[in-house]
């Protein structure tokens, strides 16, 4: 047993030693059924204390040379038909990224490092075998070939190269050539399994390890029940151990993941009886922050006792394309649409608060909702770090305006068209377009207005009614259909009988005829030839209808 090959059971056995220990061994049954074929690359990225670490230590310890079976025997993989089929059947190389790459260190020398440290054990097993001391792949062939076993290549933290070396763009690539020249199409490879926090890196147009399924924390794929503990298992710990479930689960649920996974033989069968298949949901846990409520007996938040709070701050302070007011509406209980796909996968190639918000999914502080698409804060735990890390000073005029926003809702809701005036007029004031004299600077300032509405609306703007454009648009949300539709015209230098003339003579409430009796007529002008003077000055006028 060594450090690196074969490492044994120890750590897995003191998971199963500790006090609160929930089975998860079944996920080697799915593992198995990949072992020696295209499928062996597996990359498992999740949050951190989502219990990745553990699950290396288990397939080490199944995989492994030594005797491991008085581990499994009991457990729910033995419940599987054939599940000894590869125990202890491997010799397995398991490295943990981070003992080698370190910030600011060079990456090629810490490849050689760890190149050393395998080779070094590989010798000490196979004393006989002659290896190139400076050539990982021919060398591990070289000893695959003497023993006639294949190896299980467990990485853990593969991606410590993107966080601890953000900006060492030379050296990322370097890195990722390395591991696919150790892993792709390698004779002495039965199974490579990475996990990490971020998934797979893409340089220009491909990926150097396009070899591998991603298992993310979006889409877990057939490992779905393995991504955390699931809704059952808490509840099973609750009542075992005399805790609030319910109490437990305001403050650690949230992670709503789904096991899409390429279709099943049955799938023809349940097509041609008129069956579609549909993913199943499944709510899943942080294990860390459970173990530790179920154990000691009281809810707080855990999350920040392994991570400092800047980690968050540190993103959501960049503030690019407003993520401080995006940031304000998901405190707030609302969701935002987010591109999942336009992620570059690392912690530097920002190009907008969409990169931000689905980065922060996979670092586990926002929720992702499959279905629509829409990104969320998951639990009270993580709303705690959101309010932790937005504090600071600089934060006041973000959560100011997000409250004048709220109040300017309400007071359209209750058709208080002064207050709705008067609070136009202050974001006018304050818009970063300082332009007055443009009907456009007057629909920025509306939109950025009205942006506490994305937590109830779906916003549209130049709304075709087949006689002309609605200037803004707010449909309700299935979730919200109490909600009033919204209808918006703006009118600069002009009147409010204006306004309210065009939405009639254009029929626009026609086009929203689904929204009849729950619908208002929203008129807003601003007139700009008046006197400094005049207490009328920058002055904006609303008028609000029921139709």
């Amino acid at each position: 047993m060594g450090r690196y090959l074969n490492p044994g059971c120890n750590n897995f056995e003191e998971a199963l030693n500790s006090d609160i220990y929930v089975d998860k061994t079944g996920m080697i049954a799915y593992v198995n059924s990949v072992v020696k074929t295209k499928q062996k690359y597996m990359c498992v990225s999740r949050p951190r204390r989502f219990g990745k670490t553990m699950a290396a230590d288990m397939l080490a310890a199944y995989y492994g040379k030594g005797d491991s079976r008085y581990l499994f025997a009991d457990r729910k993989i033995a419940e599987c038909g054939n599940w000894d089929k590869y125990i202890n059947h491997f010799d397995v190389v398991r490295v943990i990224m981070t003992d080698f790459i370190k910030e600011n260190k060079d990456i090629g020398s810490a490849l050689d490092k760890m190149t050393e440290r395998i080779l070094e054990e590989l010798s000490e097993a196979y004393p006989d075998v002659r290896y190139d001391a400076d050539d990982l792949f021919y060398s591990m062939d070289k000893f695959y070939r003497k023993s006639g076993k294949q190896f299980v290549i467990i990485i853990d933290e593969w991606d410590a190269v993107f966080r601890a070396c953000k900006e060492d763009k030379d050296g990322q690539k370097l890195y990722l050539d390395f591991l696919r020249d150790w892993l792709k199409d390698q004779e002495y490879v039965a199974l490579a399994y990475m996990t990490g926090i971020l998934p797979i890196k893409k340089y220009g147009q491909h990926s150097a390890l396009n070899m591998f399924d991603e298992y993310s924390i979006i889409t877990p794929m057939q490992l779905v029940e393995y991504t955390g503990f699931t809704e059952e298992e808490v509840k099973d710990k609750c009542d075992e151990y005399g805790r609030d479930y319910e109490h437990i689960k305001e403050w650690y649920n949230g992670y709503d993941v789904t096991d899409i996974i390429p279709p099943d033989p049955n799938y023809e069968l349940q097509k041609s009886i008129g069956e579609e298949l549909k993913p199943k949901h499944y709510s899943i846990y942080s294990p860390l922050s459970v173990v530790k409520a179920i154990s000691t007996g009281i809810i707080q938040n855990y999350w920040n006792k392994t991570e400092n709070y800047e980690a968050l701050a540190e993103y959501i302070r960049m503030n690019l394309d407003g993520l401080k007011d995006s940031v304000a509406l998901l405190m707030d209980g609302g969701k935002l649409k987010v591109n999942i796909n336009k992620y570059q996968n690392d912690m530097t190639s920002f190009n907008g608060s969409n990169d931000v918000l689905v980065m922060l999914i996979h670092l586990g502080y926002l929720g992702y909702d499959m279905d629509t698409k829409e990104v969320f804060i998951p639990n009270n735990e993580i709303l705690d770090e959101f309010k932790t890390s937005t504090e600071s000073e600089e934060w006041l005029d973000t959560f100011t305006s997000f409250k004048k926003s709220q109040k300017l809702l309400e007071a359209t809701w209750e058709g208080k068209e002064e207050k709705v005036a008067e609070l136009l007029e202050w974001f006018h004031d304050t818009a970063e377009n300082k332009t007055y004299n443009s009907e456009a600077a007057l629909s920025y300032a509306v939109r950025m207005a009205y942006y506490a509405g994305q937590k109830y609306y779906t916003a549209i703007q130049e709304l075709d009614s087949g006689k002309g454009y609605v200037d803004l648009v707010y449909l309700p949300s299935p979730k919200h259909p109490d909600k009033p539709a919204l209808l918006i015209e703006l009118k600069y230098d002009k009147s409010l009988e204006t306004a309210a003339d065009q939405i009639r003579s254009r029929n626009y409430p026609q086009k929203l005829e689904h929204y009849k009796d729950n619908l208002l007529l929203v008129s807003i002008n601003y007139e700009k030839d008046v006197s400094s003077t005049d207490i009328a000055y920058k002055h904006h006028s609303c008028s609000i209808e029921r139709v």
